[in-house]
């Protein structure tokens, strides 16, 4: 490519990038932190008889910074085409530079990547796969033309080591049309199945959230294990994309917890302000994402979110 296309192709990136920022800003409510923030729900927060993934204790929200703990997210594709699959790669790099190259196991991975546009409506989990040198990658798809946050959660094989989210920000090529967050609402409907959501998110304060799922009027009594549990939920605060990534009270196989119609999680919001909530479930050798728009600290409201197309949650392996 010729450099002047290649400075072209750029500055179109950076272009939908602040252009998104700026819609979200105007958009969205303004964080406000409290003087305490929460602690990150790395691995979910769960009450003291609760098992399974519970009992551990939280760590700052994460994915606000590119470097911490002496680890720094290497994003080696900062800008991807919309509508076109490319190849998103990265790198764990040590605080000598060195790309990581082993690392813990949680919850069936190595390493969780979450990718969601600036307005919150685009959203992707996905699982990269490794090469010796430390070097992740994945092919991606993404919809729409704009900015991007990347979060990459994992923690070193090194002993000691704490459970990470680092963020990076990626831009989509392409003409940009900026759209609002969708309304609160406690009803997802997605690929024929109905989510209903009880419970809140509170500023500083562990609560519960139950999702109970059902298909056709139907509970679903029969969800299926995903990454070691029956539901995977991610939390990302409007705004500045604050990121709280919480598991179930309780695991499969554990003797008390139940394969569906609810899930349980505890989780606590870093502040007071909008998020938006992706819970992941698997039913039938199918999973699928139901989708959330929340207030901390205030209560959820009956509204519905609108039906998503077959296909719009992606998840890599």
């Amino acid at each position: 490519m010729h450099a002047g296309l290649r400075i072209t192709a750029f500055a179109a990136a950076l272009a939908a990038t602040f252009g998104t920022a700026y819609g979200v800003g105007k958009g969205v409510d303004p964080v406000v932190e409290d003087p305490a923030p929460a602690r990150h729900e790395s691995h979910g927060e769960a009450k003291p008889d609760a098992g399974g993934h519970g009992g551990h204790e939280t760590a700052p929200a994460g994915g606000l910074q590119i470097s911490e703990g002496g680890y720094t997210l290497d994003l080696r594709t900062p800008t991807v085409t919309a509508g076109k699959r490319t190849e998103l790669s990265f790198a764990i790099r040590d605080s000598a530079g060195r790309a990581v190259t082993a690392y813990q196991r949680e919850h069936e991975k190595e390493l969780h990547l979450i990718v969601a546009s600036r307005d919150l409506v685009t959203y992707r989990h996905l699982h990269p796969t490794r090469a010796a040198d430390g070097t992740w990658s994945i092919p991606v798809e993404l919809p729409r033309a704009g900015g991007y946050r990347v979060f990459a959660d994992f923690t070193p094989a090194k002993k000691g080591a704490e459970n990470l989210t680092l963020g990076a920000d990626l831009a989509a090529a392409g003409s940009f049309e900026p759209q609002r967050m969708p309304a609160p609402n406690s009803t997802a409907r997605i690929h024929g199945y109905e989510v209903r959501l009880d419970g809140g998110l509170r500023p500083g304060k562990a609560g519960e959230l139950k999702l109970n799922v059902s298909r056709d009027g139907r509970p679903v009594k029969n969800l299926q294990p995903y990454l070691g549990a029956y539901g995977h939920l991610v939390a990302l605060r409007s705004g500045d994309h604050a990121y709280v990534h919480v598991h179930p009270n309780g695991e499969p196989g554990d003797g008390s917890t139940r394969p569906g119609p609810q899930i349980s999680f505890t989780a606590t919001a870093p502040s007071s302000g909008t998020y938006r909530l992706f819970l992941d479930f698997k039913h039938e050798g199918k999973v699928h994402t139901a989708e959330f728009t929340v207030r901390a600290g205030a209560a959820t409201t009956a509204t519905e979110a609108p039906a998503h197309d077959e296909g719009t949650g992606e998840h890599g392996h």
